[in-house]
């Protein structure tokens, strides 16, 4: 057949590939088709038929048909009612268009046979199990393949026959029959039909899932219509389709009752609206419902009326706390002010000091005083800022955060909201709290606090906050920004045994139902449970001891019938608390050489430091003992560096500075010390060692020292003057920058001591050393 023209009617394929050795029906419209085949039946029966490039063109030139096509042979024509006609034609061989011969009655084709290339592979058997593979992957997925056609495929044994049976059974894009029809070759016809077979089952594959996908999840949801449809119906008989009604009916009666703002109404309504359309078990309306009720149940314009009786106010906190003053002072000028202005934003007041001197319980008297509501959160180990700001209601289990609880629970929108242990705040990857808290802390922001849980404004600028700590120091400086700072330092001995005998004592007597007058305790032993088994700055650990006395006075008037009444004094003492804890320290009676006596600030309220300096022969250096922090070693060093500008003038040689090393220790190493506030007593002690000059250690000091010999002043100015009174000392040297804190001390104490104050170090010498005059 090769190299020989042969010359046919032609029909242009709109939309099927007919393949050789395959009976395939085609359907007849065109006027010129009809024609060709009419002209065909009167002739040999053959003709050649060629797949269109674009279906929608009516009357194809050669450049809009594909180049190669089938010589068919016509097996049956049978015309149909419309006017078409369906034809049986069987495909022949594949040949190439050459020409076209076009006249008004049909489209003639010269033609060139093209032979199939048979290569002698030896892999063509495998070729077949291959495709043969493949095929049967397809009619699997492919439900509508009919089980006898498959059969009768399968058992084709010639690969050529095979091939062209399995691609016009395809369910594929005419191009890819196309193509395979192209082919020239036996092997690459059969690659490409498993190409196809390939593309075909995986998107059958994909769209069986999606199709299965769909129809359980309408299943699904079917049966989730079903079951709500039930659920329904057996609320409804027993009655509680009318609870559910009722509690929609609860929710809006309280939205309508409530002093909501606008924009707070408008989302609880929108809320409650999405709420009645919901399915009762949808997990959805859970968090609308518990979202309606946080909403509804906030105290909205709900406030507590203020008491501005300043006189009753003050009775109140003089009733709770003995001493604290200055706090107390502060309270009332709110008040007063209050009473001239109701616009007035709430203060945020920040009281600092050691552990145990009633923070917390004079914010509870201040919100009794003034009438308010009180709460409390403490804020130590918080690291979450959600804990503050609350958990946006995507999260499950969301709740508002810790100011918004409280206020609920407070009930009013002015309460007195003590925030705790500030100084104690964490951060870590979950947020910073404390930047959380600056809005809620800010009077110039607070009347619009955002909640992540709420969503809506919610105005604290009616609250009272108090916060508390131990030390500012670790409070972030932004955050310290936005209060005022009311420092409580301590209590004197005279305050402790006040509050002892009024507050403490009877306080521990009522709890354990032990009438007054079978247990009492002397003014005595009270100072000795304050001065040698506690040792603090507050009164926690006395109330202990207090609480331990009664009821070691309940167990001797249980188990002893002859004792009708407990009466403890400093006599007994340790027999109820056992042997002394802690020691008074006592200043050195005599007058000694290397011996300073100096006054430091502790968390217990202040105590004395005998700082001792020895020198022996050495090469010059400086040691330091005593748990001594680098504040501290550095202000030694300062110290000596002013003793030896001073040498000549106290007669000390230099070689005392080169020869010898100067050791400088202070007692109860194991307690830490850090500060600069011992310079003076260390370069007393350091010139005393060197110069031989006594020291006189009745006189107790302290001050912090440049190298220039200045003075300069120091903290805990009350605390060190209480801890040298108790230690009996009668003599004081402080700063000259100093002489303004004295207000702080009681008169009582400041009556007793006798004050002096330095500029310089060489004034402190003057005071302290003797035999001056006759050294010099």
């Amino acid at each position: 057949m090769a190299n020989r023209i042969e010359h046919f009617t032609m029909i242009p394929l709109r939309d099927i590939v007919v393949f050789p050795t395959m009976v395939t029906p085609i359907f007849v419209g065109r006027k010129k088709s009809i024609n060709a085949l009419n002209i065909a039946g009167d002739t040999d029966k053959k003709i050649f038929l060629v797949l269109q490039k674009d279906p929608s063109i009516s009357d194809p030139g050669k450049d809009d048909l594909h180049s190669i096509g089938v010589v068919a042979d016509i097996l049956q024509v049978l015309k149909l009612p419309d006017g078409s006609i369906k034809v049986l034609v069987e495909g022949n061989y594949r040949a190439e268009i050459v020409g076209l011969d076009e006249d008004e009655e049909c489209i003639y084709a010269d033609v060139e046979p093209l032979e199939d290339v048979y290569e002698n592979d030896k892999f063509h058997k495998y070729l077949k199990e291959s495709l043969l593979k493949h095929f049967r992957e397809y009619a699997a997925v492919e439900n509508n393949f009919p089980k006898e056609l498959f059969d009768s495929i399968v058992k084709i044994e010639d690969l050529h026959n095979l091939s062209y049976m399995i691609a016009s059974n395809l369910g594929s894009r005419v191009s890819d029959q196309q193509e395979i029809l192209e082919k020239p070759k036996l092997s690459d016809r059969v690659e490409k039909i498993i190409e196809v077979i390939e593309t075909d089952t995986e998107i059958k594959k994909i769209d069986k899932r999606i199709k299965q996908r769909v129809k359980s999840q309408m299943t699904k949801t079917q049966r989730e219509y079903y079951l709500n449809e039930q659920i329904k119906a057996i609320n409804k008989e027993l009655g509680r389709d009318e609870d559910i009604k009722a509690d929609i009916e609860e929710i809006q009666n309280q939205i309508d009752g409530k002093n909501m703002p606008k924009h707070v109404k408008d989302k609880a309504e929108k809320e409650l609206k999405k709420l009645k359309i919901m399915p009762p078990m949808s997990a959805e309306t859970t968090v609308v419902r518990n979202y309606l009720d946080w909403l509804v149940n906030l105290p909205w314009g709900e406030f507590t009326e203020d008491i501005l009786d300043l006189k009753k106010a003050e009775e109140i906190l003089d009733r709770d706390h003995y001493g604290l003053e200055k706090p107390k002072e502060r309270i009332l000028e709110f008040l007063a002010v209050k009473k001239f202005s109701e616009r007035i934003k709430g203060p945020i007041l920040c009281f600092v000091g050691p552990p145990g001197v009633g923070k917390t319980s004079l914010a509870k008297s201040i919100a009794e005083s003034m009438n308010r509501n009180f709460v409390r959160i403490s804020l130590g180990g918080v690291r979450d800022e959600a804990e503050i700001r609350g958990h946006r209601r995507t999260y499950i289990g969301a709740l508002p955060g810790k100011i918004i609880q409280s206020v609920r629970r407070a009930g009013s929108m002015n309460p007195v909201f003590l925030l705790d242990e500030v100084d104690k705040l964490g951060m870590d990857f979950r947020g910073d709290p404390s930047s959380a808290l600056l809005e809620a802390l800010d009077p110039e922001q607070n009347n619009a606090f955002t909640d992540h849980y709420l969503e809506v404004d919610f105005d604290l600028s009616k609250v009272f906050f108090i916060t508390t700590a131990n030390t500012v120091e670790s409070i972030p400086h932004a955050l310290m920004d936005r209060m005022e700072i009311i420092r409580i330092p301590g209590y004197t001995e005279k305050e402790k045994l006040n509050i002892a005998k009024k507050y403490l004592f009877p306080k521990q007597l009522d709890e354990h139902n032990i009438p007054s007058e079978k247990v009492s305790i002397a003014d005595n032993a009270i100072v000795d449970v304050i001065r040698y088994y506690t040792k603090e700055a507050g009164v926690r650990n006395m109330e202990r001891e207090l609480a331990s006395l009664v009821r070691k006075s309940a167990k001797r008037l249980v188990t002893e019938d002859n004792i009708s009444q407990v009466k403890i004094t400093r006599n007994n003492l340790e027999k109820y608390l056992g042997v002394k804890r802690f020691r008074l320290e006592q200043v050195e009676e005599s007058e000694e050489i290397g011996v300073a006596t100096g006054l430091a600030w502790t968390p217990y309220g202040g105590d004395i430091l005998q700082t001792e300096v020895a020198t022996y022969e050495g090469n010059g250096k400086l040691q330091i003992t005593g748990h001594i922090g680098d504040v501290m070693q550095e202000s030694a060093r300062t110290a000596l560096s002013v003793v030896k500008s001073r040498a000549r003038k106290f007669n000390v040689p230099a070689y005392k500075f080169r020869d010898f090393d100067i050791h400088l220790h202070v007692p109860e190493g194991a307690v830490p010390k850090d500060g600069p506030s011992a310079g003076i007593t260390m370069a007393t002690a350091i010139i005393s060692a060197l110069s031989g000059m006594q020291v006189n250690c009745k006189i107790a000091m302290t001050g912090e020292i440049n190298l220039r010999g200045k003075v300069l002043p120091v903290g805990g100015i009350k605390e060190k003057v209480l801890a040298a009174h108790r230690a009996g000392v009668r003599t004081v040297i402080l700063p000259e920058e100093n002489r303004k804190d004295l207000t702080d001390v009681p008169s009582d104490v400041k009556k007793i001591l006798h004050i002096m104050f330095a500029r310089t170090i060489d004034d402190v010498f003057d005071i302290v050393l003797k035999n001056k005059k006759e050294m010099g």
